[in-house]
């Protein structure tokens, strides 16, 4: 088992695991940590815990030490130089007449590195503004260009509910979003609506869409027939978060329009079982009640295949029939009119005799030849 503590370097972002070692922080505490870009500063969200050594991607990289209050006033000093490459950086993209819009700047722990963040339409050859600020602050420079999602997430402000943007406060990672998850919670498709400050789709569309597609089939759907106590009706609405349903009651001569608790109404369902008026052991009593049937309509068949022949020799016997003898039935006069048999037949004459007419006209064949 390996022991793991979370750590989160920005007030919102990924949480990252690390190798306690020896230490025992605890959660709030601050602790220097050996990342590929160096010594960082975070913060432990999560406290020690153990895991299979088998679910690691990889190695974890150690914690190195526990924040001491000059780790922690070394911190301050590099978030006020921050402010100052800020302004200097964005001095020089002026003079450079780059499309480019910086959103934040980064300096690591140990001083070995600077970040720039920037974002842009498409791509931006930034090569010469990298010499530039590397000849102003002798270390070394990266300029990262981002999405407007991380944008938002560094900037911070105000979504449309009125409280912090959840990615500025508690949410770690982004999850993709579609508009089918607006037309799930019966969401306005007006683009202002479901858009956060970002511009994109609003990300709490994501971690509430669960909650919205596991009540929705606990429900009816629209245009249901359901029974209520107070009779028959149709359902015309869904309240998915209240769990209520609107019915339009179906009277001889009228209807009306009412509420009910989603326990209240009653709708045929196969897979709901106390709702659809027949529970789950019926069905599997009338589900063993046919194969029984079938079984024994089965055993009678067989039954009567084996004892068919016999029979059938019975009968042949009594009737003295067999098989080589041939059946011959008379013709019934009303069923079918008789034809003629020979075109020699006068046309429109009646004939009464037809084999006297049929010798004769075999007579006139001899005579001719």
């Amino acid at each position: 088992m390996a022991k793991i503590v979370g750590v989160r370097f920005k007030n919102a972002g990924k949480l990252f695991y690390f190798d306690p070692g020896e230490l025992w922080p605890n959660p709030g505490a601050f602790v220097i940590v050996d990342t590929v870009r160096g010594q960082t500063f975070g913060q432990v969200i999560t406290g020690m815990r153990e895991t299979d050594e088998e679910t690691l991607d990889s190695p974890l990289k150690p914690i190195l030490r526990i924040a001491t209050e000059d780790d922690i006033l070394h911190m301050q000093e590099n978030e006020e130089f921050e402010k100052t490459a800020f302004d200097v950086c964005l001095r020089k993209i002026g003079e450079h007449q780059l499309e480019m819009k910086l959103v934040q700047v980064e300096q690591t722990f140990d001083n070995s590195k600077i970040v720039f963040y920037f974002t842009a339409n498409g791509r931006v050859d930034f090569r010469s503004l990298v010499k530039d600020l590397a000849s102003v602050f002798h270390t070394r420079i990266e300029l990262r260009q981002i999405g407007v999602r991380d944008e938002a997430r560094m900037i911070g402000g105000l979504g449309p509910c009125g409280l912090p943007i959840c990615c500025g406060t508690f949410l770690g990672d982004f999850q993709p979003v579609s508009i089918k998850m607006a037309k799930e919670q019966n969401l306005s498709l007006n683009p202002t609506k479901i858009s956060g400050v970002c511009g994109r789709l609003m990300c709490c569309l994501k971690f509430e869409d669960e909650n919205y597609v596991q009540t929705r089939k606990r429900m009816p759907k629209l245009g249901k027939d359901v029974e209520t106590p107070d009779g028959f009706g149709t359902v015309i609405d869904l309240d998915i978060l209240k769990e209520k349903v609107s019915v339009r009651i179906h009277h001889e001569d009228s209807s009306e329009i009412r509420t009910y608790s989603l326990d209240d109404i009653v709708w045929f369902k196969m897979d709901r079982e106390g709702r659809s008026g027949k529970s789950a052991q019926d069905t599997k009593r009338r589900g063993r009640a046919a194969l029984a049937s079938a079984d024994e309509n089965a055993e009678a068949e067989d039954d009567a295949d084996a004892y068919g022949d016999v029979a059938d020799d019975d009968e042949e016997e009594a009737s003295g029939i067999t098989e080589d003898e041939e059946f011959g039935f008379p013709p019934e006069d009303d069923a079918f009119e008789q034809e003629p048999l020979s075109e020699e037949i006068a046309d429109g004459a009646a004939v009464n005799n037809w084999q006297e007419e049929v010798a004769q006209a075999l007579k006139k064949s001899d005579g001719q030849n």
